[in-house]
């Protein structure tokens, strides 16, 4: 009977049989094995041979498609040929840059007094890293050459005052200049400590003489300009055309160390300077106009009339008289508003020392410079005088202010040598704009009186020159206004005492 139910589940069940039996398939073969035919020999693949390509290849199929690709190539090549020509057609051709001298591509920096300054002209070499800082392009010193007040025969432009330092402590102020790219001129002013600058105008082709002479010496030992005053008068002299011989002999082939010749005026109107810009010979005419006693028109009429002749006019407020812009500064904020604008004028700045900080005279005598303001006291834990303190940090703050307008002119191309446009002027208030090609534009306006003003800016219709609805806050000494804000150009209304510099950019 179990034999019997073995028998049904193996027919019932046949996938259960084993895979692998000794029973013999249909057609012969073994269960679950598998028949593979292998080639008895493996074809390898060779590609065409060269005969078999160049049948292939001229075919007329393949003809036709070369030259297809070929077309294309080369249309493809002169279409952008052609697009880069009509870009380069249609786009605004750069102005080219004027003929710039090293006077002209950044402030100069007057140090009349070297004792009063830093201990004489050995001083002056160690104060020349922190004098490197303003971004000045050049010292005039002096002057300081040997002479007693109104004795004409007490006369050596050749010496250096004992008192103020040695031939040898110039050559190393010379050497340490040049090394920072630092130019370095001599004011050889001949009676600087008597009464007219002259002495006389008898005596003044004798000493003419003593100044070419000087001139010839000085520039063989490494000096790259000299200072004169009264150029006006000097101008009436055959004697100032052989010493611009003097300068221009001395001149070298490296135009960014070309020698200069710098003249000082007082007094002269605007339009009497202008005809001496061109008549005198001198490379730089260091004027009195905008450090006089006058109102935003005439300050403006100045600009008008000199701002084409910028490379040769420098500006200065005391610096003609070799004398701090804080005697003429009352405040600090009028301090500041007047390096704005001497550094965004049509013009070469002249500043004295101490000028980038506010440092106040003492009477008429040169004032003794102040050095390490970055020494806080307060952080020696000692006891401070709060008003020096106070002191001291508005000095820090108005040479940060200093610095960043000399540095904003040196790489602003529209505030270097860009054109000029005037565009409001009262008696006490002016605006101004500067602009150059494609750069960025600056609007200045200054307020100097003593009350708010409010400045309607208008533009005389010109080519190519607009003004936009508004502009961006550069540089403020006006609390109400701050940097980077936006500021509406038809109605400016500036607080006494404070200017504004504002940018806004170019459009085609």
């Amino acid at each position: 009977m179990n034999d019997m139910k073995d028998v049904e589940l193996n027919e019932l069940d046949p996938e259960k049989q084993p895979m692998t039996g000794d029973g013999q398939t249909v057609s012969g073969e073994k269960n679950g094995s598998i028949k593979v035919k292998v080639p008895e020999e493996e074809v390898a693949f060779t590609g065409l041979s060269k005969e078999e390509l160049m049948k292939v290849a001229g075919t007329p199929g393949w003809v036709r498609t070369r030259w297809v690709l070929l077309i294309l190539f080369w249309l493809g090549w002169v279409g952008m040929l052609a697009g880069a020509i009509a870009i380069i057609v249609k786009a605004p051709r750069c102005k080219p840059i004027p003929d710039m001298n090293w006077w002209n591509e950044g402030p100069l920096y007057q140090i009349a007094d070297a004792e009063a300054f830093a201990d004489g002209l050995a001083g002056v070499e160690k104060k020349l890293d922190n004098i490197n800082q303003l971004k000045v392009k050049g010292l005039v010193l002096g002057p300081f050459h040997t002479v007693q007040a109104d004795q004409r025969n007490t006369l050596n432009l050749k010496e250096i005052d004992p008192t103020r330092g040695s031939e040898e402590d110039l050559l190393a102020v010379l050497d340490k200049a040049h090394k920072k790219g630092v130019s370095v001129v001599l004011d050889l002013t001949p009676n600087y400590l008597g009464a007219s600058p002259w002495f006389s105008s008898s005596d003044l082709n004798d000493v003419m003489d003593s100044v070419q002479a000087a001139a010839e010496h000085w520039f063989g030992l490494g000096v790259d300009g000299i200072k004169i005053p009264d150029l006006g008068t000097v101008a009436k002299s055959v004697d100032l055309s052989r010493l611009m011989a003097v300068v221009k002999g001395n001149d070298t082939e490296d135009d960014a160390k070309k020698k200069m010749l710098m003249g000082v005026t007082e007094g002269v109107s605007a339009v009497e300077l202008s005809p001496l810009l061109n008549t005198s010979g001198a490379d730089l005419v260091l004027s009195d106009l905008l450090g006089a006693k006058l109102g935003g028109a005439e300050r403006i009429h100045a600009l008008d009339t000199l701002h084409s002749q910028q490379r040769g006019v420098a500006w200065g407020l005391g610096a003609t008289q070799r004398e701090q812009l804080s005697k003429r500064a009352t405040s600090r904020a009028l301090i500041r508003l007047y390096q704005l604008l001497l550094f965004t004028v049509p013009g070469t700045p002249v500043f004295s020392y101490g000028d980038e900080i506010g440092l106040k005279m003492e009477g008429e005598k040169f004032p003794k410079m102040i050095w390490d303001l970055e020494k806080d006291a307060k952080a020696d834990g000692a006891a401070v005088n709060e008003t020096t303190e106070a002191e001291r940090e508005e000095y820090v703050a108005v040479r940060k202010w200093f610095k960043s307008l000399s540095d904003l002119r040196g790489k602003e191309r529209s505030l270097l040598h860009g054109e000029y446009y005037p565009l409001q002027s009262s008696a006490s208030s002016l605006a101004f704009l500067r602009l150059w090609d494609q750069s960025e534009r600056f609007v200045t306006a200054v307020n100097w009186g003593e009350a708010s003003e409010t400045l309607q800016l208008k533009l005389v219709p010109t080519d190519g020159v607009e003004l936009p609805t508004s502009a961006t806050v550069k540089l403020s000494t006006d609390p109400e206004m701050e940097a980077e804000s936006t500021v509406d150009l038809d109605k400016i209304t500036l607080g006494p005492g404070q200017g504004v510099l504002l940018q806004f950019p170019y459009r085609g």
